[in-house]
């Protein structure tokens, strides 16, 4: 089928609006509450249940939330019923392979590389990570029903508010304070563990604190559930003890409200082990696969590969696969990246993680402002959060907020706004296209 929405070799591609794909996990806030909500009320036109959680909105092509097309001659397709059927944006691509751009195409065929979120957070999302490509290729093909599809799922959280997560393993030395002053871990993990920890220095090489380290954790995970209550009864009823005394450091406050999401949950010690990371807006966190990590509260942008895998151990009433979990990890210690972005134009901030499959553009246009986004020769997703402006390439779009835009690959694009603006861009790594 040939599309009459874009001309895009010139430079001048015709957006396409999308209609996004709302998830109501029970970590999101209530409608009444939640960013997501309001997104996808705006995008949508949809009802929104004031009390019900709504915690993710999906832009992109992933069969378990796909985007509709619906503007254009294409919005639906007739079957021989005469019934009408929406277009996905991944069937309209399929269709168009054009809009991504020979070097995508050749690098991911006609399926798009990266899957774009806003995701607000009231309660800790379990404590998880992503499989490596193999590993996720492994996993879906045992467990597809848990693993829905092959790929890896390296991503990037950034920050729309203040913005909390666990991320990666705290270092050698906190890790020794830890065993010394969390008597409850001890407990589960053994003297012998510990002493092997107290015993480690820096010298000894990145692998023997891997391999102990590892020991710990797997350890940690694999406790049994009735000792696992006992022992978080006592942690929780020592930390009140010590809030009496002194002022609780600010992973133990964590720890408190951890429990009180998730009583006698593992993932309530485990929290112990993983660096506390509190995010400003416009900070950004990336993560590869193979890294643990939990988002516990705020509002974030968030990117990742076209995947929907998680392995889980904690913080979760779904699926666990401790062992798995335990095994793939990195072990990797210390405190993680954080980004700040790079400046574009003045008006536009670029994150660009390691990973070829995405970027995002954070673009903030006060009054009477404009931004330019000069043609790449890959696609992009353009997201609205907040205010009303203009989106121009070879027609001008009048945009508000929760508005999504799909604009194709060699699209010149310029942003305007009389009142005020916040958008996000997403689109293919950059430093791809200079390879």
């Amino acid at each position: 089928m040939e599309s009459d929405l874009l001309s895009a070799k010139d430079g001048r591609g015709r957006l396409v609006r999308l209609m996004g794909c709302v998830k109501n996990y029970d970590w999101g806030p209530p409608g009444k509450e939640s960013r997501v909500a309001r997104l996808y009320a705006c995008n949508s036109g949809n009802y929104v249940d004031q009390e019900k959680p709504y915690a993710e909105f999906w832009m992109g092509t992933h069969d378990s939330g796909p985007s509709y097309v619906v503007e254009g001659t294409e919005n639906g397709l007739v079957n021989g019923k005469g019934e009408t059927h929406k277009l996905t944006l991944k069937n309209w691509i399929q269709n168009n392979p054009s809009v991504l751009g020979e070097k995508v195409v050749n690098k991911w065929g006609t399926n798009l590389p990266f899957l774009f979120k806003v995701l607000s957070v009231a309660k800790a999302l379990s404590i998880q990570a992503h499989p490596d490509k193999d590993l996720a290729s492994r996993l879906h093909s045992e467990l597809p029903d848990v693993y829905k599809d092959d790929n890896h799922k390296p991503e990037m959280a950034l920050a729309l508010t203040e913005f909390e997560a666990l991320c990666g393993f705290i270092s050698l030395k906190e890790l020794k304070l830890i065993v010394q002053t969390v008597p409850e871990i001890v407990e589960l993990v053994g003297t012998a563990r510990t002493e092997q920890v107290l015993e480690l220095n820096e010298d000894d090489g990145k692998e023997k604190g891997k391999l102990v380290l590892q020991s710990v954790f797997t350890e940690l995970m694999s406790a049994n559930k009735d000792v696992v209550a006992e022992v978080i009864a006592k942690l929780i009823s020592r930390l009140h003890v010590k809030n009496q005394a002194r002022e609780l450091t600010e992973k133990e406050q964590v720890v408190l409200r951890l429990e009180k999401q998730y009583p006698a949950d593992i993932g309530v010690l485990a929290a112990f082990l993983l660096n506390y990371v509190k995010l400003n807006p416009g900070e950004a966190l990336y993560l590869g696969a193979n890294e643990p990590h939990a988002y516990l509260y705020g509002d974030c942008i968030e990117c990742m590969a076209t995947s929907d895998n998680v392995v889980r151990a904690g913080l979760t009433p779904k699926h666990r696969d401790v062992k798995t979990l335990c095994s793939m990890l990195t072990y990797r210690q210390g405190f993680p990246e954080i980004l700040l972005g790079t400046a574009v134009n003045p008006h536009v901030m670029r994150y660009i993680p390691p990973f070829d499959e995405f970027e995002v553009d954070r673009c903030i246009l006060p009054e009477q402002s404009t931004a330019e986004f000069p043609a790449i020769p890959g696609p992009s997703i353009f997201m609205v959060v907040e205010g009303e402006g203009t989106l121009t390439s070879s027609l001008k779009e009048i945009i508000h907020e929760g508005d999504v835009l799909f604009a194709p690959a060699n699209t010149n694009i310029t942003v305007s706004t009389s009142s005020g603006l916040q958008l996000y861009r997403t689109g293919i790594n950059s430093r791809f296209f200079e390879e």
